[in-house]
């Protein structure tokens, strides 16, 4: 009888420990996925290159499309990587699309950055349709704003994926003068 009711003790003794060391677990695990591994929004930001040669000479030609580079940088600070399908970024000018970029589908590994080179057509007529247009080549700037959805699969120690997409919205100043931007980006991702 005595070493039955060892054993059983035993037992108990094991399955407490085992429960303990369980909810420790789960408590430390839960703790990491709202702290450090909580998903963070990538970073997005547009360098338009080439802007030597948009020139308001070029905007009275309204059946040339004009088409400048761009670098696009994203920013990863999350622990899990995003892999994301071709998209195409719209460009925006008070309400009316005027240009579009494709952009081709690619991985950001965690923590890191990619910078994507692609080129941006605008179409002179969409924006000599505008009723801004006049306003703003006589100022020397025209503000302009970019959307891109970025629908993706984001995988987290090479164990899980969960489908998310990143959308990014930047507000574009282009000052013809001084030939230089200003973008402000804001990004959010939904998993």
């Amino acid at each position: 009888m005595a070493a039955g009711k060892t054993s059983r003790r035993g037992l108990k003794l094991c399955c407490v420990s085992t429960a303990v060391f369980l909810v420790i677990i789960a408590v430390v695990v839960i703790a990491l996925v709202f702290t450090i591994f909580k998903p963070k929004d990538p970073k997005i930001f547009l360098h338009p290159d080439g802007l030597q040669n948009i020139r308001p000479s070029i905007f009275m030609n309204a059946t040339v499309n004009v088409t400048f580079s761009t670098v696009i940088s994203i920013e990863n600070p999350n622990y899990g990587s995003f892999k994301f399908k071709n998209t195409s970024v719209y460009v925006n000018y008070h309400g009316d699309v005027a240009g579009e970029a494709p952009i081709v589908g690619r991985r950001v590994a965690a923590r890191d950055k990619l910078n994507i080179t692609t080129a941006v057509s605008l179409v002179p007529l969409k924006l000599m349709e505008n009723p801004h247009f006049l306003g703003d080549l006589g100022a020397g700037s025209f503000n302009l704003t970019s959307t891109a959805t970025l629908p993706g699969k984001v995988r987290f120690l090479n164990i899980f994926k969960l489908h998310a997409t990143v959308y990014n919205r930047c507000n574009i100043s282009v000052f013809l003068q001084s030939q230089s931007v200003d973008s402000i980006c804001e990004t959010k991702l939904k998993i």
